[in-house]
């Protein structure tokens, strides 16, 4: 009973069988009431036709008379046993001669000796036999003297159902186990298909995402089958993104590592009197420090981001001056490259609700990528507008722009693009979850070789 399988021939069968018996026991009953019934009236009719009969043709006769007579013209045919009582309900005579002094105290002789006609069904064997008896008073002058009671053997009409009985029950047999064959066909149909898929998911749990379920059907299995499979894809997919973005970060991890190593043995075994090449090193390896913590800080609110425990203090503040801090900080970034940065941001407050150190977040690491990805002599524009009921701020730069196939999964963790730029992959995932925590939109629109335009939608916070 552990298994579908076992679970399905059960129900099935059990269903089945308390069909059949409730069937069997509707047709037997039925069967039981035709013949019983059918034979009841038959013994009716005739005992009230020949009650009739005598009454009109016999009045005047006394009850011991009228017994002769009766007795005296049986039809040689009647196969009823025929019986005359007195009105106490003794025997005067029967069809076979006999008489006897005790009463007969049976419904239809008391019915009959109240005037009316009285039906009796023995169900128990009486004396070795079940039978059907029917008593019609006989009357003189209205007035009843005695009983004419028919009754006939019940035994014969109960071996024919029986019989019926035993056929029936036969026939409900062979649909029992008919089901339960059926049942067999049905829950192997029903639980390959299930049996498989679980195969299927064993060996992907194992780490084997190149294994396919094959639909045999257009069912909620078949939907499971696809369902399935295109689980298997993404997970391979994600797995392959896993292993390109442990290989990234190794590497991104490797190169600022090597170069503080490099330049620590170069001061280690150099002249220190050499002031330019020493700064010159301490420089290095403060920028390669730096970067060695823009790597794990991507990695640890990543990280806070899927355990759910990234917190944000959000408070009403202007966006405006956040914005005007970065211009600052940024003016001078692209001089080596000769890059021009461009700002429009309106004199009108941008209020907004929001944690500041993770906009600040959000913006920097917008415009760092601006200026990484912008060529020589390019030019970067950063602007702010209210539209409705949102702040809109665009980061746009004329860089290398981004291919179709990359776009759609840009901003996806792990994913870099084809990019040969350093990074960990992570940054525009963590923006992205950033300003939807903030009841955001980040969207990113771009064309190869024309330029990138980052669009950043945050709540209007209404001041008054």
């Amino acid at each position: 009973m552990k298994g579908i399988k076992s679970r399905l021939i059960v129900y099935i069968t059990l269903v089945l069988l308390l069909i059949v018996l409730l069937l069997e026991g509707v047709f037997i009953g039925a069967m039981h009431s035709y013949y019983l019934g059918t034979a009841m009236e038959t013994l009716t009719s005739r005992a009230t036709t020949s009650a009739t009969f005598f009454n009109k043709y016999l009045e005047g006769y006394s009850i011991n008379e009228r017994a002769r007579y009766i007795l005296e013209n049986l039809s040689r045919e009647e196969s009823s046993k025929v019986e005359v009582l007195n009105s106490q309900g003794a025997v005067i005579i029967n069809s076979f001669g006999f008489s006897s002094p005790e009463p007969i105290d049976t419904p239809d002789v008391k019915s009959a000796l109240g005037n009316h006609t009285g039906t009796y069904q023995n169900m128990k064997t009486l004396n070795g036999e079940r039978i059907l008896a029917v008593s019609v008073p006989l009357q003189e002058f209205g007035t009843t003297i005695g009983v004419l009671r028919f009754s006939v053997s019940a035994e014969p009409l109960y071996n024919v159902i029986m019989k019926i009985a035993l056929n029936a029950a036969g026939v409900g047999l062979l649909v029992i186990l008919f089901g339960f064959g059926l049942s067999l066909i049905i829950a192997k149909r029903i639980v390959g298909p299930i049996h498989q898929l679980t195969q299927i998911a064993k060996e992907m749990a194992t780490g084997n995402f190149t294994i396919r379920a094959n639909k045999q059907h257009n069912d909620e299995i078949g939907t499971l089958a696809v369902t399935l499979n295109f689980m298997s894809e993404e997970l391979a997919k994600n797995e392959k993104m896993k292993y390109d973005f442990i290989s990234s970060v190794t590497h991104e991890l490797r190169t600022p590592l090597t170069s503080i190593k490099g330049w620590g043995e170069t001061l280690l075994v150099g002249d220190l009197s050499d002031k330019e090449e020493t700064l010159q090193g301490l420089e290095v390896m403060t920028g390669e420090t730096d970067r060695l913590i823009g790597l794990v800080e991507d990695l640890l609110d990543f990280s806070k981001f899927q355990a759910g425990e990234m917190k944000f203090v959000l408070q009403p503040y202007d966006l405006r001056g956040l914005l005007e801090e970065l211009l600052l900080q940024f003016r001078y970034r692209g001089q080596a490259k000769q890059i021009q940065l461009i700002a429009d941001i309106p004199e009108l407050p941008l209020p907004v609700n929001g944690d500041f150190n993770r906009l600040k977040q959000v913006f920097v690491n917008l415009l760092d990528n601006a200026f990484k990805f912008t060529p020589v002599e390019g030019t970067i524009r950063f602007t702010a507008v209210i539209d409705n009921k949102h702040i809109v701020v665009k980061v746009v730069d004329n860089g290398e722009g981004i291919e179709a196939e990359d776009l759609a999964k840009l901003g996806t963790k792990f994913f870099k693009g084809r990019s040969r730029q350093s990074g960990s992959g992570l940054g525009l995932a963590i923006c992205k979850e950033i300003i939807e925590l903030h009841n955001g939109l980040l969207k990113v629109e771009s064309e190869p070789m024309k330029g990138t335009t980052v669009i950043v939608e945050l709540p209007l916070y209404p001041i008054y």
